[in-house]
């Protein structure tokens, strides 16, 4: 399990060739959205005919067209008859782990092109602090990045006092969070749960087998990701199986859970409070029967992502589907368990987040969040629910109001929709242009920038 994770969770995310990324000017005028339908997400509300005014980045004005003025030297946008949102987030993002700025360019193009305005970075690297300082200052065009340092797994983290000094490194050198992946022990993860708190730095992720998801909500995990160690809580005498075999995230093991157990499993998340990062994407796509991995490896946003790339996803899946234990009908009971474990926690007020954990298996940075968020509405949520994962709850979990809503005073990081999503979530694809602090990305910018990282 652990060389899995090394070799599915690290290659993928580093196959990325650079390519040169425009950058548009920044807005130095006011720019206005005039006759446009607003979906400011505070509630399941669409505002009509509306009028919002965006100056230096933040949403300065918004209301009815005969009640809202604006200088006559603004830049434009007629919205009659699309709608307006707040971009959205990836809240399991990967950025190329590397020395050199100009692959991680190319990421973030494939995020802001698709309509995500911020970025979680689940895979921290020392160049991506220099990164987030470029984005923040304009230098770079990208979402908003929030980084973790390189990850607490198994491997990296050798000792009990290692791990320790690795979390008061992280915090020095002035990463977000810390990323925890799989292998550790007991032990390593007390001393790493210790020193994030005397120091006060959250940590995130996998949930090592050895530590279990009721030990990892005691310690009080910033999210759980991948609803790790969640589908293991549900069966009994579960610390007397395999690891090995119980397969990644426990996909071998639906038929064994026990579902009367969910309420005390989605009581605690809850009450804690733990947010959760389905990823669900990453198991539909790379676990579930319903695609094969040649269907999926001709998807029109694999031209993206290098040839090599789309080989090893195409292998990696293969390769499970040959597994002794893997069966359509086994896997698909876990992909349904997944899904009411995602209902059940929405339902019971346990905090999601958008993520897909791109660029992974079969999913393409910027392309999989739309992908996650159909998921997130075939588990049984509404489509506002799947948006609010995206936006306000992203801005409630970061303790930032002004983030993932369309208000005065807001940050002006928004998405114009040709369709309302309300009504049919797929229509968070149908982009007319994106709006990024100051900078705005029209139709036109991004379908040209988008041909430039045309691989195929």
């Amino acid at each position: 399990m652990k060389l899995l994770f090394k070799l599915i969770f690290g290659l993928s995310a580093i196959s990325c060739a650079a390519q040169e990324v425009s950058i548009p000017e920044s807005v130095s005028r006011a720019m206005v959205f005039k006759s446009v339908n607003v979906i400011p997400m505070d509630a399941e509300r669409v505002l009509l005919n509306q009028v919002v005014v965006v100056r230096n980045g933040k949403i300065v004005a918004m209301g009815n067209e005969d009640k809202i003025k604006y200088n006559k030297n603004a830049i434009v946008i007629d919205g009659k008859g699309k709608y307006l949102m707040p971009g959205l987030a990836e809240m399991h993002a990967h950025v190329p782990p590397i020395d050199e700025l100009e692959p991680m360019k190319e990421v973030l193009l494939l995020f802001a092109a698709n309509g995500v305005t911020t970025i979680r970075g689940m895979l921290g690297h020392p160049r991506h602090l220099e990164l987030r300082s470029k984005i923040q200052s304009g230098e770079i065009l990208g979402p908003r990045f929030i980084t973790s340092g390189p990850s607490f797994s198994g491997n990296s983290v050798p000792t009990i006092e290692a791990g320790a000094e690795m979390v008061r490194q992280q915090k020095k050198a002035g990463y977000d969070f810390l990323k925890l992946h799989p292998g550790l022990t007991k032990e390593k993860f007390a001393a790493i749960e210790k020193t994030a708190k005397e120091v006060n730095i959250p940590f995130a992720g996998h949930v090592s087998f050895d530590v279990g998801v009721w030990r990892a909500i005691d310690a009080g995990y910033a999210t759980i990701d991948h609803m790790d160690g969640m589908v293991e809580s549900l069966v009994p005498g579960i610390e007397n199986t395999n690891e090995q075999e119980n397969g990644l995230f426990g996909m071998f093991l639906a038929e064994k859970a026990d579902t009367t157990k969910i309420q005390k499993l989605v009581t605690a998340l809850r009450d804690r409070p733990i947010w959760i990062v389905p990823t669900q994407s990453l198991a539909e796509r790379w676990f579930g029967p319903a695609k094969d991995a040649d269907a999926l490896a001709n998807e029109p946003e694999m031209k993206y992502m290098d040839p090599k790339t789309v080989a090893n996803w195409v292998n990696t899946k293969k390769n499970l589907v040959k597994n002794a234990k893997y069966s359509s009908a086994s896997i698909q009971n876990f992909i349904d368990l997944r899904r009411k474990l995602i209902f059940e926690c929405n339902k019971n007020g346990v905090g999601l987040l958008l993520g897909s954990d791109a660029p992974q298996v079969f999913d393409v940075p910027g392309f999989s969040v739309h992908q996650e968020l159909k998921y997130l509405v075939d588990a049984g949520l509404t489509p506002f629910d799947a948006l609010r994962s995206g936006t306000a709850s992203v801005g409630r979990f970061l303790n930032n109001p002004d983030i993932g809503i369309i208000k005065i005073g807001a940050v002006a990081d928004l998405v114009l929709l040709n369709g309302n999503p309300l009504t049919n979530i797929d229509e968070t694809k149908n982009i007319a242009g994106v709006m990024l602090a100051n900078k705005w990305l029209s139709k036109d910018w991004i379908e040209k920038e988008l041909k430039k990282l045309e691989k195929k």
